[in-house]
């Protein structure tokens, strides 16, 4: 990068971190620290919902996923909308109702202490897991590109939101959370526009778009069947985002708490509800958007070349095994197609080469999908709006990981700390105890990010991967609370245990997509419990 991107990098991080720090001043009690003291109004409840789940790898990873597979990943989003219908309809005033600081104190209220504990812990464990993923990512794809060391970027990408997130609790992700949203979309757009500009002149945005239809990437809607019935593996489709991705985003917002302790944070019950409706009505086009990017990035391709594979550092890895004359071959065969204009033909030796790739790399599963978005914007953006792109990769990262660390110490704090080990604290205590805790997971998750390195596919994909494995089972433990009041806490204590090893043994057997494993766990630890209750005899909760 140049002089000014650089400037523009650093300057733009350091003002987000100045900002957190300034807006940091809360009441130094729990209150103050895990729940802004409840007084936040909707459109900040908004941007800090989008925040924590709009991470780094959604901008990072999503327009790669559309270079790749198409648009079909946007399927994923279907069944959101209505989960937060029903979130604000049953969960938002149970929370609300009862003031708890995480959304697992309603599990003791309605069930008991082994409950409540259990299932807080499976948050801890799929959130801190998926927090390490989320600093390990644009880490991962900013080391590659720029050659900077990844353990090195690891630790500034962890370590320095710790410093706001640690000093001021959730008043800070939220205040910093805005900012962040508003610089990203921002620059999403300038650089949707600009992928468009450098097309040749005679190309257009619906001539983009044809582009890509042709070439099967505008597949926004499928059905998942084929000529032998339903493919029950394949990952995105009508069917897999309209079920599986409501009972994820029903267990997501509903249970887990980096999302549930951002509408804890509003000043009402209706902010709460009005915070949550809209982003079920804005998240789904702004996820299309990203997608669409890629899909014009993938039709400048078509008319201006691009490396073969887009992950250089692992290629290189590639060229050291036996295969490095295959690799090269194809290479010299990818340039001569372009050269000759013929891109259908790039297209399948760049497939082709792909397949060269994992046979070389077998134990890394090397996949370039993540290093596509960043690649288009270094090698043709202009200066100063580079260090902008790149800037948004931390600041995206930075609005996710930030409540997840608020989230991860109030769970431990409310959930383990207070509840079993010191109970009898002042409030400055609590508070500095609180701090210690953020940094306690941030460190975590930082050691977490160290040993990252092989996690498969897309990075967007590994998340929801970690996320679907807990998931199902946290919601089912909650749809049971509110649902099915003969349902006591024995029952559902141990049909959560069974329906956790089920679901990773489904898992393992690779027999279905990961999307659907949220509705395996949940609908097991349902039956379960009603069928536990009767043989355990114990009386119904009153």
């Amino acid at each position: 990068m140049s002089r000014i991107d650089w400037a523009i990098l650093i300057i733009t991080l350091t003002s987000i971190i100045v900002y957190g720090i300034y807006k940091s001043r809360t009441t130094k009690n729990l209150e103050g620290y895990f729940l802004s003291n409840r007084s936040l109004p909707w459109y900040l409840v908004l941007l800090s919902i989008m925040g924590t789940q709009a991470s780094a790898i959604t901008f990072l990873t999503g327009p790669g996923q559309a270079y790749s597979d198409g648009m079909r990943f946007v399927q994923y989003y279907f069944g959101l909308p209505l989960a937060m219908i029903v979130i604000a309809i049953f969960f938002v005033p149970v929370f609300s109702k009862l003031k708890v600081f995480t959304a697992y104190e309603f599990l003791e209220h309605r069930f008991d202490v082994k409950t409540r504990t259990f299932t807080s812990a499976l948050f801890l464990l799929s959130r801190g897991l998926s927090t390490g993923v989320s600093i390990f990512a644009p880490s991962l794809v900013l080391s590659s590109l720029m050659g900077w060391n990844i353990y090195y970027t690891n630790l500034v990408m962890g370590g320095m939101l710790i410093i706001y997130t640690m000093s001021g609790g959730a008043k800070a992700v939220a205040y910093t959370q805005k900012l962040q949203m508003i610089i990203v979309f921002v620059a999403l757009f300038i650089t949707g526009y600009l992928a468009v500009k450098l097309l040749p002149d005679a190309v257009g945005f619906t001539d983009a778009l044809k582009v890509g239809g042709q070439s099967g990437k505008m597949n926004i809607i499928t059905t998942g069947f084929t000529n032998k019935g339903f493919d029950w593996k394949d990952k995105y489709n009508i069917w897999s985002g309209l079920i599986g991705g409501f009972f994820l985003a029903l267990s997501y917002f509903g249970t887990d708490h980096s999302q549930v302790g951002r509408y804890l944070t509003a000043k009402n019950i209706k902010e709460s509800r009005k915070g949550l409706l809209i982003n079920g009505l804005v998240k789904v086009p702004m996820q299309f958007f990203i997608l669409l990017i890629g899909i014009l990035i993938f039709s400048f391709y078509q008319y201006n070349k691009g490396p073969v594979y887009f992950d250089a550092v692992t290629l290189q890895q590639a060229k050291q095994t036996v295969k490095k004359d295959s690799l090269n071959m194809l290479e010299l065969q990818y340039s001569k197609a372009f050269e000759q204009k013929n891109t259908k033909e790039a297209n399948v030796i760049r497939k082709t080469f792909k397949g060269v790739m994992e046979r070389a790399l077998p134990d890394q599963k090397p996949n370039d999908t993540n290093y596509v978005f960043l690649w288009f914007v270094k090698e043709n953006l202009p200066v100063g709006l580079i260090g902008l792109i790149f800037a948004i990769i931390f600041l995206a990262a930075w609005g996710s990981i930030a409540a997840a660390l608020n989230s991860l110490a109030a769970c431990t704090v409310i959930d383990f700390h207070k509840k079993f080990f010191v109970k009898k604290e002042t409030e400055l205590e609590d508070y500095k105890i609180s701090q210690w805790y953020t940094l306690g997971w941030g460190i975590f998750s930082i050691i977490i990010s160290m040993f990252a390195y092989n996690i498969g596919n897309s990075l967007i994909e590994a998340v929801n991967i970690i996320g679907s494995l807990f998931y199902g089972v946290i919601l089912g433990v909650f749809l049971v609370a509110f649902w099915l009041k003969f349902v006591k806490g024995n029952a559902v204590f141990y049909a959560a245990i069974i329906s956790e090893l089920l679901v990773i043994l489904i898992y393992k057997m690779d027999i279905i997509s990961f999307l659907w494993l949220n509705v395996i766990g949940a609908l097991f630890v349902i039956i379960l419990s009603a069928l536990l209750q009767p043989l355990l005899k114990e009386k119904a909760p009153q």
